[in-house]
């Protein structure tokens, strides 16, 4: 190979290489600019709240949007980095190589920002929407907040697997599969619904006094205190033994519940026998020490005796 030959061979590769360079040279500009634009995607959403939300503006951006700034960067430049793709798209090995995780990325990015964005609204509005309806928020917040990152999390898995799993076959195999999963997780599912149904019904707070009837989970009854309502189960301390009782929320549901705190008024006769008949002020005394007795009871009124 001659000295022409070699640099006809150079030009020719050239005349190759300089478009791919080009090319990836923009690509890689591209990369740089959305880690620079990325960083002010919360003023973006502070212009597009102007827009729509003009008077609520600085409440909504400090409460919802500022405490989760970080987090609209790292989706804003993951999105930018993912239209920057489209210079090498192309170079189909290249592009199907990178294009999956750049998704994977977004897809996860934008999921965590709703379930975050969903459990800032809960923190700021939640509490006092619930409290004007006479609700607890202790953990019906967290019942929601579990939901919601369910729905999230089946919508990104679907927007990941579009165009690049078969979708109908992909839900036909969750279909037979889900049987045998539904099978094996009959017990939670019903849990899961019968803490939905106490929510949804309030038959009982925590704090308030209850009676469960006889029954074949509970065969005794049960009378206490509700300490608290959690995902799976509730947790009742028991009056004479203070003993915790703890009541899958799935049988809960399917019980006949005396809620005894919101009776107006309980009437309890109190019969003493003495061997002699007392006098006015054996009788005063008599009172006065079942009142002192039972002023540590709740729900008793201090005039009724």
């Amino acid at each position: 190979m001659n000295f022409s030959e070699i640099i006809q061979n150079f030009r020719d590769f050239e005349q190759v290489a300089k478009p791919i360079l080009i090319k990836f040279g923009i690509f890689l500009l591209f990369i740089l600019l959305s880690f620079l634009v990325g960083r002010y995607t919360p003023l973006l959403v502070r212009l597009l709240l102007r827009q729509f939300f003009p008077q609520q503006l600085t409440t909504v951006y400090e409460k919802l949007i500022y405490p989760i700034r970080n987090l609209f960067k790292l989706a804003g430049t993951l999105i930018l980095i993912s239209f920057s793709l489209n210079w090498i798209k192309e170079y189909q090995l290249v592009y199907n190589f990178i294009n999956p995780f750049i998704d994977l990325a977004v897809i996860i990015s934008l999921a965590w920002l709703v379930s975050r964005l969903f459990r800032q609204f809960l923190l700021v509005y939640g509490i006092d929407l619930l409290r004007k309806f006479g609700r607890e928020v202790d953990e019906l917040l967290l019942v929601f907040e579990t939901l919601a990152n369910v729905i999230i999390g089946f919508f990104a898995v679907l927007a990941f697997a579009k165009n690049r799993f078969d979708l109908v076959g992909l839900v036909t195999g969750l279909g037979i599969a889900g049987v045998a999963v539904a099978f094996a997780s009959q017990k939670t599912l019903e849990q899961l619904l019968g803490t939905i149904v106490l929510y949804l019904d309030r038959p009982f707070v925590p704090g308030e006094y209850i009676r469960l009837q006889r029954s074949q989970q509970i065969p005794e009854g049960l009378f206490g205190r509700v300490e608290s309502i959690g995902l799976r189960s509730t947790k009742i301390r028991t009056a004479a033994k203070s003993t915790l009782f703890i009541v899958p929320n799935s049988i809960l549901a399917n019980l006949e519940i005396e809620n005894i705190t919101r009776g107006k008024k309980v009437m309890v006769l109190l019969y003493i026998d003495f061997l002699k008949f007392l006098e006015e002020r054996e009788q005063a005394l008599v009172q006065q020490v079942i009142a002192n007795s039972t002023n540590s009871l709740f729900g008793i009124d201090p005039g009724s005796e």
